[in-house]
C-alpha cells in the first residue's frame, strides 16, 4: 500500500514516514498543500495522511479538491487537540477519520488500517486464501499455521493483492502501489517477487494471466 504524507512540520513527517514504513508502507511525503493536491491528483495512492494547518494552500481546501474531483481517496486529517471546529469542518468536507496532535504512532497506523479495512468491505485485518493468512496489523503470514519469512516488498505485493482479491491487477498497477516516488520501476521486478512468493506460498495462489496481470482468490477456499 501506498501512502501521500502532506505534513509541513519536517519532524513529524519523518516520524510518520519512518513509522508508516516500519508497518509496511510506501511513503511519500510534501510539506505544502499545493504540492499535496498536485502530488495526489498525479500519482496513485492508497491513502492520504493530511495535516490542516498547511502553507500554500491549507488542508481543508485541498480536501474540498479532492471531493470536488471526485477522488475518493481515504483520507486521515491531523488537526490540533483543541480544534474541535477544524475535525467537524474536515468530516463535514469529506475527511474519512481524524487523529489530533500529539499523538502516537501506533494509533495512526490502526487508525489508517481501519480506514482502508472499512473501504475495502473488509470487517478484518486477517485476510485468508486457502492455507494462507495474513495479518495485516502484526506483518505476518502464515502457511498451513507455520510461519512464514518475507521481505518487506514480498508482504507489500502480497497485501496489495489479496487487498483487491478477484480483480487482476497489472503490473504497471503494482509497481505504482509498491514503490515510493522517485524510484525506479520496471515490470521484471513485478515478476521477480511473484516468482519468490510462488516459491514460497505455491504456485497456485497468485494466478498470472498472460498480457494482464496478476490474480489472487476471490474467496477463501
Amino acid at each position: 500500500m501506498r501512502v501521500l504524507v502532506v505534513e509541513d512540520e519536517p519532524r513529524i513527517a519523518a516520524d510518520v514516514k519512518r513509522g508508516l514504513e516500519l508497518a509496511g508502507f510506501a511513503v511519500d511525503t510534501v510539506g505544502d498543500g499545493e504540492a499535496g493536491w498536485f502530488q495526489a491528483d498525479v500519482e496513485p495512492y492508497d491513502a492520504m495522511v493530511l495535516d490542516l494547518g498547511l502553507p500554500r494552500l491549507d488542508g481543508l481546501s485541498v480536501l474540498k479538491r479532492l471531493r470536488g474531483s471526485g477522488s475518493a481517496l481515504p483520507v486521515l486529517i491531523l488537526t490540533a487537540r483543541d480544534g474541535w471546529r477544524e475535525r467537524v469542518d474536515g468530516i463535514n468536507a469529506g475527511a474519512d477519520d481524524y487523529l489530533a496532535k500529539p499523538f502516537r504512532m501506533e494509533e495512526l497506523v490502526a487508525r489508517l488500517h481501519a480506514i482502508l479495512r472499512r473501504t475495502s468491505g473488509r470487517a478484518s485485518q486477517v485476510m485468508r486464501a486457502g492455507e494462507v493468512e495474513i495479518d495485516l496489523t502484526a506483518r505476518s503470514v502464515t502457511v498451513s499455521g507455520d510461519s512464514l519469512q518475507l521481505t518487506p516488498l514480498e508482504f507489500r505485493l502480497l497485501a496489495y493483492l489479496f487487498h483487491r482479491r478477484g480483480e487482476v491487477v497489472s503490473a504497471g498497477e503494482l509497481l505504482d502501489h509498491l514503490y515510493e516516488s522517485g524510484t525506479d520501476r520496471e515490470t521484471n521486478a513485478v515478476e521477480a517477487l511473484v516468482a519468490r512468493l510462488r516459491r514460497k506460498l505455491g504456485p497456485s495462489l497468485i494466478e498470472t494471466r498472460r498480457g494482464h496481470g496478476y490474480l489472487a482468490p476471490a474467496e477463501p477456499s
